[in-house]
C-alpha cells in the first residue's frame, strides 16, 4: 500500500469516515499555490528574499551559541530589498517571512491554556525553500485554510512553531483554527513512535 492508502486504512480501522476522500491534498501537486501565496507576502513586504547561505547561517548560529544566545537567523537580508529577478538563476535564495521583532504573542492552547512567546526569540521563518518547495509552516497554514480546518490537534513538539503559524494567518487576513498540543507518545526507549 502507498502512504495515502495506509492512512485511509488506518482511519477506517479506527471507525472514522473521510469527508474529503476525493479531494485529498498532495503538497507536491500544489507547489504553484504555495509559491503564489509566498509571492503575495513578498509583494506586501510581509516576506523577503534571502540569499544567506547555509554555511553562513551555520557560522552565525555557532557564534550565537558560543555567546549563550539561541541559534537563529540574524536577519541579514531582511531590509536588503532583494528582488527575485536579481537572483533567480544566479544564486540560491529562499523566501522568509518577516516576524515581529519584539513584543509577545499568546497562543491559546485548548490543553495548556494561554502560552506566551517572546517575539524577539522567534526568527524569520523560511516559507519557500531554494528548491521552490514550501516549508511545513507555509503549506500547513494554506492547506488547513483551504480545507476549512477548525481545530488543529498535534504533538506538543509543534507548540513553539504555533506563533509563526498565527502570524501567517494574520498576514493572510485569515481566522486561525483552534490549537491543541498533546503530549507525545514515546516508545519504551523514549524515542518517538
Amino acid at each position: 500500500l502507498g502512504s495515502v492508502e495506509r492512512i485511509k486504512a488506518a482511519l477506517k480501522w479506527l471507525g472514522m469516515e473521510l469527508d474529503n476522500e476525493g479531494g485529498i491534498m498532495i503538497q507536491s501537486e500544489r507547489i504553484d499555490i504555495y509559491k503564489k501565496r509566498a509571492l503575495e507576502l513578498l509583494e506586501r513586504k510581509d516576506a523577503y528574499v534571502c540569499v544567506w547561505s547555509k554555511e553562513k547561517l551555520a557560522a552565525d548560529q555557532e557564534e550565537q551559541m558560543k555567546m549563550g544566545k539561541p541559534p537563529m537567523y540574524a536577519g541579514h537580508c531582511r531590509e536588503a530589498g532583494i528582488k527575485i529577478s536579481e537572483v533567480d538563476g544566479k544564486k540560491p535564495y529562499v523566501i522568509r517571512m518577516k516576524m515581529p521583532e519584539s513584543g509577545k504573542i499568546t497562543v491559546h492552547d485548548l490543553i495548556r491554556g494561554d502560552v506566551e512567546f517572546d517575539m524577539s526569540l522567534i526568527d524569520d521563518q523560511v516559507l519557500l525553500k531554494s528548491d521552490g518547495y514550501p516549508t511545513y509552516h507555509l503549506a500547513n497554514v494554506i492547506d488547513d485554510r483551504e480545507m476549512k480546518i477548525s481545530h488543529v490537534i498535534r504533538a506538543e513538539e509543534w507548540l513553539p512553531s504555533t506563533p509563526k503559524h498565527l502570524v501567517l494567518y494574520k498576514m493572510f487576513g485569515w481566522e486561525a483554527p483552534k490549537f491543541a498540543h498533546l503530549p507525545m507518545i514515546l516508545a519504551p526507549d523514549k524515542s518517538k513512535l
